[in-house]
């Protein structure tokens, strides 16, 4: 249950519209509920402003759909991460309002849309070394967008030609938050770290030959990043980054340079 339908439901207890025992039978699951394979947490949009995501690899199809079936009886927004496409086929037939990306490997459900964003409103930037970075991107991506917040792309700008990435200067001053998703040695995120005074946060992927360790290599280079301001999320987490990111904006949004 989110902010929004709690409201709701409050209200119309007090114009008369719902009885006590009605709103205690919707109150009831909080603040989680037991479907025997999955323990639902109902309460996390109260505490922290979205609801529950589904990581979905590793789950069968059965358990991925029932959850997010379940989320979807109690939440207007609701995202699945890590989804194969095998597993987006079961979902689209047992939830046909689901929407599935593929580069991503979201699934997204959507009843309400996110309040339309000017133009000029600050922007989080997502820049990737090169193009086998970009499902790490998109996932971050993507997930910025779902949350309400303006993302803006910059893909393939990577140090092996780092005029690329010079050419995007203007974007890279002007944001706000800065997810920098990169592979092989990960120097990306240093070089942008340096060239910019707004969070910047790195994303290691494991796009890479051998020595590159499946990315353990970029990580360990972008947590010794001389760049300040620089913080890491895990090996190809583009959510994390993506949700970080977010949070990041908001807090900035509420409390302007300058104010206390």
């Amino acid at each position: 249950m989110d902010i929004d339908k709690l409201r709701s439901l409050l209200e119309a207890i007090q114009q008369g519209h719902t009885s006590v025992d009605e709103a205690l039978e919707h109150l009831r699951q909080l603040p989680y509920e037991d479907i025997g394979y999955a323990r639902l947490d109902l309460h996390r949009a109260l505490r922290n402003g979205m609801p529950e995501v589904v990581y979905c690899q590793g789950k069968t199809v059965q358990q991925a759909t029932g959850i997010l079936s379940r989320l979807w009886q109690h939440h207007d927004r609701v995202m699945g991460t890590r989804v194969s496409p095998e597993m987006a086929d079961g979902i689209l037939k047992e939830i046909p309002e689901a929407h599935y990306d593929p580069l991503s490997r979201l699934v997204t459900l959507v009843r309400t849309q996110n309040p339309a964003l000017p133009e000029n409103a600050p922007y989080i930037l997502v820049v990737t070394g090169g193009t086998a970075d970009m499902p790490v991107a998109e996932e971050a991506a993507q997930t910025i967008d779902f949350l309400g917040s303006r993302v803006v792309r910059a893909y393939d700008v990577g140090v092996a030609g780092i005029h690329r990435l010079f050419d995007q200067l203007d974007l890279l001053t002007r944001a706000a938050v800065i997810v920098s998703v990169a592979g092989m040695e990960g120097a990306l995120t240093s070089v942008v770290g340096g060239l910019v005074g707004c969070p910047v946060i790195g994303v290691p992927t494991s796009v890479g030959y051998g020595a590159s360790f499946n990315g353990l290599a970029a990580l360990l280079a972008m947590l010794n990043a001389c760049a300040t301001g620089v913080a890491v999320v895990n090996i190809d987490n583009g959510f994390g980054a993506g949700v970080m990111a977010h949070r990041i904006l908001q807090v900035g949004k509420s409390n302007p340079p300058g104010e206390a």
